[in-house]
């Protein structure tokens, strides 16, 4: 139903679809050297399935009641998916982050995210996104500055700079 609307607000606002040219999509990245590609493929979209090509992951989705849809029992959804994405490479900045700052970060420190979704200002739909740090037995001061570090080093950090909102807080 939100789907249904913001595809036709789009469309009316002159909303395009890029296309990558053939010529294009044979040239290898200019702004990053790959040195890992994860690759998953879906069907179905929304209520579909996600499967990656090793089949490690291997999901069935389903869209969540609050968009419209089922939001059927043992099913996941693409912000769960982004919010446990991002939630484990932001940790594993913020490591990289604690030993450039020569700070030990005890083993029981979590990154719980929470992915949004939702209109924007255009009407059309966006991502909001809360990151939430504990670290205990860490001065907050020191793991605010593990996280301001960690934030400029993790790459969907990097990605989602400028496009999406991202809040960061120690708890």
């Amino acid at each position: 139903m939100l789907f249904s609307a913001a595809r036709s607000i789009a469309l009316r606002s002159g909303g395009r679809v890029s296309r990558v040219s053939s010529a294009a999509s044979s040239r290898r990245f200019i702004s990053i050297k790959p040195l890992y590609t994860a690759e998953a493929t879906a069907t179905g979209g929304r209520n579909g399935r996600a499967v990656s090509s090793d089949n490690v992951v291997n999901v069935s989705l389903s869209l969540p009641k609050e968009l419209g849809g089922a939001g059927e029992a043992g099913k996941t959804n693409p912000e769960q998916l982004f919010a446990a994405g991002y939630s484990a490479c932001f940790q594993g900045a913020m490591g990289l982050a604690a030993k450039k700052l020569h700070v030990e970060l005890p083993e029981a420190n979590t990154v719980t995210g929470r992915v949004h979704i939702g209109t924007d200002s255009n009407g059309g739909l966006g991502l909001a996104v809360e990151l939430q740090v504990k670290a205990p037995g860490l001065e907050k001061e020191t793991v605010q500055k593990v996280v301001d570090l960690a934030h400029t080093i993790c790459p969907y950090s990097r990605a989602t700079n400028g496009n999406i909102d991202v809040k960061l807080s120690v708890v």
